[in-house]
């Protein structure tokens, strides 16, 4: 029992530094809503055919205003998530943002992000996937340089399914709920300041 109650003390010495937590959420968000915005808003008028055009894009409706909506979000999401500002308020778009994403354009793919052959999460559509992908790196082997092509990495088949964006959802809902953090955020100081904390 006295271990116990030295691990439980220890544990609690460890609260002066769990802002960490909270940060390297944001932190780790940041340059995926960062270049997921901006690029939306590069190819603006691209974006807003492909969340209008029912045959080759999502086939939403107000397309325009969705564009903008969803651009505008991220953007302002990473930027908002770097400096720990307004974080509770901003997850809230960012999450509905996601799962708009996971029943618009994932949820068809199934949950793998990446295909796979086999496993609990493999289906049709991953196994076809595994297939070409064993065809194409027959095809680098007779006429490319696949040491060169792979030394960095496997190739892989993107799948295209629910799973970076429910991980980003649930990332999002923990910042809902326990915030930016401390020290290293906005939100704190103003905390501070009107004796908010």
């Amino acid at each position: 029992m006295e271990i116990l109650l030295r691990l439980q003390a220890l544990l609690d010495k460890t609260r002066a530094v769990d802002f960490l937590g909270p940060l390297a959420l944001r932190l780790y968000l940041v340059p995926i809503f960062w270049m997921a915005g901006t690029k939306k808003f590069a190819s603006f008028d691209d974006t807003v055919a492909w969340f209008g055009n029912p045959d080759w894009g999502l086939g939403l409706p107000f397309p325009a205003l969705l564009a903008f909506l969803a651009t505008a979000t991220e953007i302002l999401g990473a930027v908002f998530l770097l400096f720990g500002f307004a974080v509770r308020w901003i997850s809230v778009p960012l999450m509905i943002t996601m799962i708009v994403a996971m029943t618009t354009v994932h949820w068809q793919n199934g949950w793998l992000a990446i295909a796979e052959g086999s496993g609990t999460f493999a289906t049709e559509r991953t196994v076809g996937a595994i297939e070409r992908l064993d065809r194409a790196k027959e095809i680098l082997h007779e006429f490319g340089n696949y040491d060169w092509l792979t030394q960095n990495g496997n190739f892989v088949v993107l799948n295209n399914g629910i799973e970076f964006a429910a991980t980003y959802l649930i990332m999002l809902l923990v910042l809902f709920f326990i915030g930016s953090g401390k020290y290293v955020s906005i939100d704190h100081w103003i905390g501070r300041k009107f004796n908010l904390d």
